[in-house]
């Protein structure tokens, strides 16, 4: 017996709704990767968004007429079912005028119909120059929707139209895609992190010793991208302090970098009072030379080495669990660990869990190097009330889902 092909019934019915921004040609990429992928994709542009990009290319790469207006095919009334028969709609750019609309409730267009009627998840990617992202009006429509349970990515940071910079750069097309593969996998089972700020860590930090050289870790910041990537397909605004990671930014995350140990403690500390959760999936260093050379150390012919004096870095973990921002904030540990002859790792981690005072820790077992740069991760998830969770070897991914599932059971209660 052989395996028949999927057809159109049994496809995830995307819509791709793309508004009047030069960006609308990175809708393209993200129209096929969606098409590739198995989806159903039916485009819906507005009338502006086809000044950048014609219905022909629209069609030509989903494979379905496009159109822009409430007029066309009336008799199957498109500006209902559209809305009514998807499964996801994701609106990739979001200019300000769209957002506007979404969040007012007007419908002059096929796509601001589609958006009232849609009773699927609906994702917004918005793109345009810094100071429109930032005024006051394009804030409050963004907080509208998101109470809603829209769920309105964070903008990228980069170049813009013209020679300018900042804040309002569509996110890559490939970020897009995986935000959306996740936010359908997830229908109606995701943790419900609507209205929530988190803050996540990643990587691991680097003490330098001279300008070349540094001590440091092997966290590649995987699995605290991971923790950031499921929190905004959550519906959570999400600000991600990365040290030393060479990752693309996660779509509709804040990103903020940092190489050292006190320079990751003083942007969590900075922020940790506007946040409703902190997940430390970052490797900071226990350690730093009590002074950095200010020039290269040579070495010298007669063999011998410069002795290092280390000093103790500040404890994040301990010092934001112990002095609490605020009432209900959840914060979340991890603890990579090997046992020895007297102790297993679970009981180090026990002990680690009570010296940190936090809420949740995350125990990995890393002896013989496990977990650090590869793709699956298990663990099992201390509570601070002496309950626990394994977790199977998986997807970083699939284990980030359980964390936030967890930290959403505290937020309940």
């Amino acid at each position: 017996m052989t395996d028949q092909p999927a057809t159109a019934q049994d496809r995830p019915r995307v819509v791709l709704g793309v508004s009047g921004g030069i960006a609308a040609y990175k809708s393209c990429e993200l129209l096929r990767r969606l098409t590739e992928s198995g989806h159903d994709v039916t485009v819906v542009p507005t009338a502006a968004a086809l000044e950048f990009v014609g219905a022909p290319t629209w069609a030509a790469l989903s494979g379905k007429p496009v159109s822009s207006e409430v007029w066309s095919q009336v008799h199957e009334v498109p500006h209902v079912r559209i809305g009514q028969t998807a499964d996801l709609v994701v609106v990739a750019p979001a200019t300000a005028d769209v957002l506007a609309k979404a969040a007012h409730g007007l419908a002059d267009d096929l796509l601001t119909n589609t958006l009232l009627t849609a009773r699927c998840p609906v994702v917004f990617a918005p793109a345009m120059h810094t100071e429109m992202w930032e005024h006051p009006a394009t804030q409050a429509n963004v907080e509208t929707l998101r109470s809603r349970g829209a769920i309105v990515i964070e903008p990228a940071v980069g170049r813009l139209t013209g020679k300018d910079t900042g804040k309002g750069r569509l996110p890559e097309p490939s970020e897009i895609f995986d935000h959306c593969v996740r936010v359908l996998a997830g229908a109606g089972e995701l943790p419900d992190l609507y209205g929530r700020h988190v803050l996540v860590t990643a990587g691991g930090t680097r003490e330098y010793l001279d300008p070349v050289r540094f001590l440091g870790n092997r966290s590649s910041g995987l699995q605290g991208y991971a923790l950031a990537r499921e929190a905004a397909a959550c519906g959570a605004k999400v600000t991600l302090v990365a040290a030393n990671v060479s990752l693309a930014d996660p779509a509709g995350v804040d990103v903020i970098r940092v190489e050292t140990t006190r320079e990751l403690y003083d942007a969590v500390v900075e922020r940790v009072g506007g946040v409703d959760a902190v997940v430390m999936a970052a490797a900071p260093a226990d350690f730093r030379p009590t002074s950095v050379s200010e020039s290269k150390i040579k070495k010298v012919d007669d063999g011998s080495a410069p002795s290092v004096e280390l000093v103790q870095n500040p404890d994040i973990l301990a010092t934001i669990s112990r002095d609490r921002a605020r009432e209900g904030q959840v914060i979340v540990g991890f603890a990579a660990e090997t046992g020895d002859a007297e102790h297993s790792v679970l009981d180090l981690a026990r002990t680690k869990l009570a010296r940190k005072g936090c809420d949740l820790l995350v125990v990995n077992d890393v002896s013989g190097g496990a977990v650090f740069g590869s793709p699956d991760n298990e663990a099992v998830i201390l509570h601070s009330d002496g309950a626990s969770r394994q977790v199977p070897r998986g997807s970083k991914d699939a284990l980030a889902r359980v964390i936030w599932e967890e930290v959403a059971r505290r937020f309940d209660g």
